[in-house]
């Protein structure tokens, strides 16, 4: 008897990052924050003892990008962007996960990004790790496209 083909989970280690299209250099760590949906309790004076709940507005958590700090400007920059009051500082990125032969599996797209914090550190005088960069980004929707 055929067994059906399996459908195994996507592994986590495979993926690349472009911000407006352009492949951005190598992230070692990308985090989706959660989506959530608000819950607005409602009730008429002519109803049952009991509330109503109803969706209210939806929330997208921060994306959160970590890499190894290099020459590359390009974070600080268009941090710096909004820090300087530019008015297109708004990017969209997308983060797709790879199969091992580095074929595309599934798509997000993180709609009207920006950067709110960019940490880099720590600083360690005896230490022998990569120095990490990290951006938060503040977005206005994720969805999962593919």
């Amino acid at each position: 008897m055929a067994h059906p083909p399996r459908n195994d989970p996507y592994r986590n280690f495979r993926f690349r990052v472009e911000i407006d299209n352009v492949a951005s250099a190598g992230f070692s760590e990308v985090e989706i924050g959660d989506w959530s949906v608000e819950v607005v309790e409602y009730r008429e004076g002519n109803e049952p003892a009991a509330v109503r709940k109803v969706p209210g507005l939806h929330k997208y958590g921060d994306v959160t990008l970590k890499r190894g700090m290099t020459t590359s400007l390009e974070l600080f920059q268009w941090f710096q962007q909004l820090v300087n009051g530019d008015r297109d500082f708004r990017r969209n990125v997308v983060i797709t996960l790879l199969a091992d032969d580095g074929t595309e599996l599934t798509r997000f797209r993180v709609k009207e990004a920006w950067p709110r914090k960019l940490v880099v550190g720590p600083l360690h005088a005896k230490g022998n790790e990569v120095l990490i960069e990290t951006i938060e980004l503040v977005n206005e929707g994720v969805e999962r496209v593919q």
